[in-house]
């Protein structure tokens, strides 16, 4: 007959190993290398999700799919960071318009510099560890403009 009992402290154990591995894997911040973006990219980075800017469009592939991947805008557009901040208030098409001041567009456009400079977006570089983790190739590792 089925005995519960004497499986309970192997699935005790089970748990007690699953829930050490996922605290050490997400708690560790060591894998995020050297990237750390400028206060005033930071800035940037708040204005884009206050604004909700990901609801239409992506960075690495991920948000919406209304507008095109920004990852990579400031070097596809030539760094014209000119024509970035008109885009900014004016937009096209679908796009709303916003009311940013200057400022603001100076912090959304050292957002996009910093993100633009941590590499290419979809990196066909990026190797897979036999571990899974994912390396990719970054373009600088100086970020600040």
């Amino acid at each position: 007959m089925f005995s519960p009992r004497k499986y309970l402290p192997v699935l005790l154990l089970l748990l007690l190993l699953f829930t050490a591995y996922n605290y050490t894997l997400y708690t560790n911040q060591s894998d995020y290398g050297r990237i750390r973006l400028s206060e005033k990219a930071l800035q940037g980075e708040k204005h884009w999700r206050e604004n909700n800017c990901n609801a239409c469009h992506q960075l690495y592939g991920l948000g919406g799919y209304l507008g095109p991947d920004l990852t990579n805008v400031y070097s596809f557009r030539k760094k014209d960071g000119n024509y970035l901040k008109a885009m900014f208030n004016s937009g096209v098409k679908a796009m709303p318009r916003f009311d940013f001041n200057e400022t603001e567009k100076e912090e959304l456009l050292q957002f996009f510099i910093e993100v633009d400079q941590t590499g290419t977006y979809p990196n066909t570089k990026a190797t897979i560890n036999p571990d899974g983790w994912v390396k990719i190739q970054y373009k600088k590792e100086i970020y600040e403009h």
